[in-house]
């Protein structure tokens, strides 16, 4: 089997936490963009996960979202798992970026893909959601809203495809739990309606401030990023600690890429577009 599937990179344009609710969720409005790149999910002929690539030494080889997903699947198709899985794990672990919500959706676009099954299916929606909050966007992996636990989508029109985005991410990962614990409480109002990017210029990501007064080095990558010349939209992804810029260009990008290299050797980034 050579069949593969990208694990595109989430990003949230806005998040905005409304409330928390007695089950101990919380509801969010959020606008799900998604980068170009991202892990690389491959079937095997070789039962079980193999990992490999940059971070792979951040993840177990054992039990973990992609084989969750995988027996789900198997469960809900009654054919067995035939064969494995290996990933090339190219996104930091723990980074508001998605890592192993989009690794699981790529692992049900593969099985999809092999057995016909169409990958909006309500089946496979609801399974995707079972998987955690962010599977359910991860496996589209096309702008969407999110609403409830950021499992409820709608569709999103007019997000510019093709624009230039860096991710940013001080090598130290951050625990969503912790993040969420720490939130204020206070609801700062919804997230606006209509073009999406002004939308997303308009909002906020209500779990900013939170992480930052877990992970203080968070600010000094927000800063750096608004620093830059040509950044648009300039905010933290999901629970941290990954930052993203969006450029008005790619040469923007580029230069701005090229002086975080020079000023913070040890910070991850990746150059990309929006998908």
């Amino acid at each position: 089997m050579d069949a593969a599937e990208t694990a595109f990179a989430k990003i949230n344009l806005a998040l905005h936490v409304r409330r928390r609710e007695a089950d101990g969720y919380h509801a969010i409005e959020t606008l799900f963009a998604f980068a170009e790149d991202g892990d690389t999910l491959q079937l095997t002929d070789e039962p079980g996960l193999q990992i490999a690539g940059p971070f792979s030494g951040a993840l177990a080889e054992g039990d973990n979202l992609v084989l969750r997903a995988a027996r789900g699947f198997a469960g809900l198709t009654g054919r067995a798992i035939d064969g494995g899985f290996l990933l090339d794990k190219k996104l930091p672990v723990a980074a508001g970026i998605g890592g192993g919500s989009a690794d699981a959706a790529a692992a049900l676009r593969l099985l999809c893909a092999r057995d016909g099954v169409d990958v909006t299916d309500r089946h496979v929606a609801a399974l995707a959601a079972s998987l955690g909050a962010d599977v359910p966007a991860c496996l589209l992996s096309v702008p969407v809203r999110g609403e409830g636990r950021g499992d409820r989508l709608e569709p999103v029109v007019g997000l510019p495809s093709g624009q230039a985005l860096l991710l940013v991410n001080p090598m130290q990962p951050l625990a969503t739990g912790p993040v969420f614990a720490a939130w204020d409480g206070v609801d700062r109002g919804p997230l606006g309606t209509g073009d999406p990017l002004a939308a997303a210029r308009a909002g906020r990501n209500d779990l900013e401030a939170p992480a930052t007064a877990v992970l203080p080095v968070i600010a000094e990558v927000l800063a750096s990023l608004r620093a830059s010349a040509g950044a648009d939209l300039v905010r933290m992804s999901g629970s941290g600690a990954t930052c993203f810029a969006l450029f008005d260009n790619i040469e923007s990008r580029d230069l701005a890429a090229r002086r975080l290299a020079s000023q913070y050797p040890d910070w991850w980034q990746l150059p990309t577009r929006l998908r």
